[in-house]
């Protein structure tokens, strides 16, 4: 979808730079460990409860689940993403889908990425599981175009880290779709740290 995520690195670029990630080994080592232990099975989790919510067109729940994932983010540079992304998306489905403008309507501004993708879903009444592996092939696969870009890597090898992860995305996904309140944490703070190192690089290919 044309939301603006080709814009983004996540980290990537201030860990390329410091060396932390050289080569597709290391690329595909910190993937996993963000799908596993980092912001992603959150992200599902949120996703999940914005389906939820549509489906029973609870406009409270969709809200309280918006402001919670936005003051949940790690960074300003990571709301920031969010936010933008999530906007680009609802001027995206306004003009897809004049249906979809009640709950639209709805739903808080500024509205995140992964609430508008997961209520969008519902809307269109996509399963809930091929909604989160589409969601993590997604995510997955922007992040490894950038680490392809910025290492440099070759195309073969991106795709072949992106055929390595699908495993670990299967997985979370499905912990995702259980995963209850309590459990909603995750150890992100290396994230966080080249999030918001990452503004500060004299050059920058990406906005963070």
């Amino acid at each position: 979808m044309p939301v603006g995520s080709y814009s983004y690195s996540e980290g990537l670029e201030l860990l390329v730079e410091t060396g932390a990630i050289s080569n597709a080994d290391t690329l595909k080592d910190w993937l996993i460990q963000e799908l596993k232990f980092g912001s992603f099975p959150i992200d599902g989790a949120i996703l999940c409860r914005a389906y939820h919510a549509l489906e029973s067109n609870n406009w409270d729940q969709l809200t309280y689940w918006n402001h919670w994932w936005s003051a949940a983010r790690e960074t300003h540079e990571l709301r920031q993403q969010s936010w933008k992304m999530g906007h680009s998306l609802i001027r995206l489905l306004r003009s897809l889908d004049p249906t979809m403008k009640p709950w639209l309507d709805h739903l808080e501004q500024p509205a995140n990425w992964t609430i508008v993708f997961g209520a969008a879903a519902a809307h269109w009444n996509i399963d809930l599981q091929g909604t989160l592996l589409a969601y993590g092939q997604s995510w997955a696969s922007n992040l490894i175009g950038a680490g392809v870009k910025l290492i440099p890597l070759g195309q073969t090898a991106g795709q072949q880290i992106l055929l390595e992860l699908l495993p670990t995305i299967v997985t979370m996904s499905d912990r995702a779709m259980v995963m209850p309140d309590t459990e909603l944490c995750s150890c992100s703070w290396g994230l966080a740290l080249a999030s918001s190192q990452h503004e500060q690089q004299t050059v920058r290919l990406f906005q963070s």
